[in-house]
């Protein structure tokens, strides 16, 4: 791993592989220009006493937002689904503590809400061990649930995002570090794909899943629309391999990453885990759609991994047409599940966006030629009984090609 020291800029080229060899050869300067976006990196644990300083810190900084007295403050996490914390599917409830607290004390009128993908809003805030942790603060806390149309501009139009997060004065997004199966890491931008509420995500999947792509430019416009103000990363306990949910594998960085920028915070992450960001869909995107140009202040230590655990992405469509139903069957990747671990619990097959998954009492099946790879059954199965599998002669197909 590499060491990169705190007080650096830097700007991604416009072409090419962004090396570790680049990365280091980057110097050292004192404050950041005064149109860059700063990221602050911090070591931190499980702790309040550790926490509590970081994250006020971070929401004091310049680049901070200007919290009023009797301002609405959305603090969006990331409640994926009804987890205990060292399982690292959702943001930390000591994190969300923080937060509230900072906004309490500027006299402002505070709520914690999202769209959990699985498992009704009362488990996870009891399992995740936020109604303990909030017990006593004078916050309100509710899943999303009304909705209110908003343009998010070409190609999509007018979409249905959460009204609460529409209408706030100030939303701080807490966003976790996480693999994500379709779009490789589930950073700052990804987050508020959570503002989509309900049943609503897997339509979406089913409309841009197909294109990642397309996707990507999906969840950034839902993000640039919603137009959080501040984003602080959980990266104390990661999740790496195949995430984003229970089949992922925790991994502690013992990082706290904050930036008025979610774009800069997930470049930043993205160095930190050994990933050339432009390889992040929702970061392409976002650089094409000129809403980042690459350029970030680092305040911290930025350590490189090279060891750090990415999913392997499947695609939807490969080779000649005619071959695609062969494909899908046969060569590329797809959801499978070990019906041994299943519970026949239902999650999978009602969250499927494409109707693909179908059951007996034997167990649970997918339709190759229908399911469009969007993993969301391997995101929200309770059990981490569903995996993403390339068949045999995919393995046999890439070997071949790896080794010609």
């Amino acid at each position: 791993m590499g060491l990169i020291k705190r007080g650096i800029n830097t700007k991604l080229p416009d072409e090419g592989t962004l090396s570790v060899r680049l990365l280091m050869s980057i110097s050292v300067v004192q404050k950041a220009p005064t149109a860059m976006s700063t990221v602050i990196i911090r070591k931190a644990a499980y702790d309040y006493q550790v926490i509590r300083p970081i994250v006020f810190e971070m929401l004091a900084s310049g680049e901070a937002p200007t919290i009023d007295a009797g301002a609405r403050v959305l603090i969006k996490p990331n409640f994926l689904a009804p987890a205990a914390p060292e399982k690292a599917l959702t943001t930390h409830p000591l994190i969300v503590k923080a937060t509230a607290e900072f906004a309490l004390e500027k006299g402002a009128r505070v709520q914690i809400s999202d769209s959990p993908a699985t498992g009704s809003f009362t488990k996870l805030f009891k399992k995740g061990g936020y109604a303990e942790t909030l017990n006593g603060l004078d916050v309100t806390v509710k899943p999303f649930e009304k909705t209110i149309p908003v343009d998010v501009g070409e190609p999509f139009g007018t979409i249905d995002v959460a009204k609460d997060a529409m209408q706030a004065d100030v939303v701080v997004n807490l966003a976790k570090l996480k693999t994500h199966t379709q779009m490789m890491l589930t950073l700052g931008v990804k987050n508020l794909f959570g503002c989509i509420v309900g049943l609503k995500k897997p339509e979406w999947h089913l409309r841009a899943g197909v294109d990642r792509q397309v996707f990507g430019r999906l969840i950034v416009s839902i993000f640039e629309a919603v137009g959080p103000e501040y984003t602080i990363m959980d990266g104390i306990l990661a999740m790496e391999g195949q995430g984003p949910g229970k089949s992922g594998t925790p991994r502690e960085l013992g990082l706290l990453m904050g930036g008025k920028s979610a774009h800069a915070v997930d470049h930043v992450v993205c160095l930190q885990v050994g990933l050339d960001p432009d390889n992040l869909e929702t970061h392409r995107s976002a650089r094409e759609m000129g809403l980042y140009d690459g350029s970030v202040h680092i305040d911290g230590d930025l350590t490189i991994l090279d060891d750090f655990q990415f999913p392997e992405l499947g695609t939807l469509t490969m080779g000649p047409e005619r071959l695609g139903r062969f494909m899908r069957k046969f060569v590329i990747q797809q959801p499978v599940a070990d019906n041994k671990a299943c519970k026949l619990c239902g999650e999978c097959w009602k969250y499927c966006p494409a109707e693909a998954i179908s059951y007996t009492i034997r167990g649970i099946s997918f339709n190759t030629n229908t399911c469009i790879r969007c993993y969301c059954c391997l995101e929200v199965c309770p059990h981490a009984a569903i995996r993403a599998k390339k068949p045999l002669a995919g393995r046999l197909v890439a070997w071949l090609t790896k080794n010609r």
